[in-house]
């Protein structure tokens, strides 16, 4: 059992990892959270999703957590006080869009309360149970208000996401950070902007390290968290090609089979 003196904060990112494919959190895993809040352990969450789509669903674990979302770009406290923003510089966006993007792309621009896209993804609105943050179909060649916390694109190909994601790269080298959340789901967000940054913003806060913290992930957006803990766990679903990349982490059983609480529970609270 890994030592209780040398664990105190248990990070966990959502999609693919506290989550199951229907995008819910089982009640074996809220009540395996919640005895982690008994037992005084930190809880972190860490995700790619905004912040108003990630709050009902952190609710619903029945205790207090800290809320880092669009892979670090915000950071709510327990209370649900905002502690820290980073949004992308409009100019930036604006350019990528100027790239005539193929309308075969579903692209989004993640705002504060509302996303924007040029098409209707019922993929995409599946990964809200509760519709809190709401899409606009727009014409971005028409949009005047380019802001955005996080510009995001998916496709049924990952080939042709990863051409996309080079394109973009070539024309702006030094000026994203980018991840796929998923092989489908490519985001791009200030360069300054990571899950691991926000995550040690918070550790900070609270006195604590990196060396403290125990991290689950199952994608590329969770690499330099899952790095950075003292004990980075790979979910069994996360893609080969991550695995590959990582083969120094351990590999838990998947989400569908609430592999985050049953570590937890057999290895870190013995419960």
């Amino acid at each position: 059992m890994i030592s209780k003196e040398k664990i105190k904060v248990v990070i966990s990112d959502l999609d693919g990892t506290l989550l199951n494919s229907d995008h819910k959190i089982s009640n074996y895993t809220k009540s395996v959270f919640q005895e982690l809040h008994n037992q005084n352990y930190l809880i972190i969450v860490a995700t790619g999703r905004h912040h108003l789509d990630a709050m009902p669903i952190v609710d619903g674990l029945g205790c207090p957590v800290y809320l880092v979302t669009s892979n670090g770009a915000r950071i709510h406290a327990p209370d649900r006080e905002l502690l820290f923003s980073y949004d992308m510089d409009s100019e930036a966006i604006k350019s990528v869009l100027a790239l005539d993007i193929e309308p075969e792309f579903t692209t989004v621009l993640f705002k504060e309360n509302v996303w924007q896209t040029n098409k209707h993804n019922e993929k995409l609105n599946s990964f809200q149970t509760e519709l809190n943050y709401i899409p606009e179909m727009v014409d971005f060649k028409t949009l005047e208000d380019i802001s955005a916390i996080k510009m995001f694109f998916t496709h049924d190909s990952h080939a042709k996401l990863i051409t996309l994601r080079d394109r973009i790269l070539d024309n702006h080298p030094d000026v994203f950070s980018h991840a796929f959340s998923l092989p489908l789901c490519l985001e791009f967000m200030d360069k300054s902007v990571d899950k691991s940054v926000a995550i040690a913003k918070i550790l900070e806060k609270e006195n604590l390290l990196f060396d403290h913290a125990i991290a689950f992930g199952d994608g590329y957006n969770d690499e330099k968290m899952l790095n950075s803990t003292f004990k980075g766990l790979l979910m069994g679903n996360a893609p080969d090609s991550l695995k590959n990349k990582l083969p120094h982490l351990e590999i838990i059983t998947t989400n569908d089979n609430d592999g985050v609480a049953k570590y937890l529970s057999q290895t870190v609270l013995n419960f």
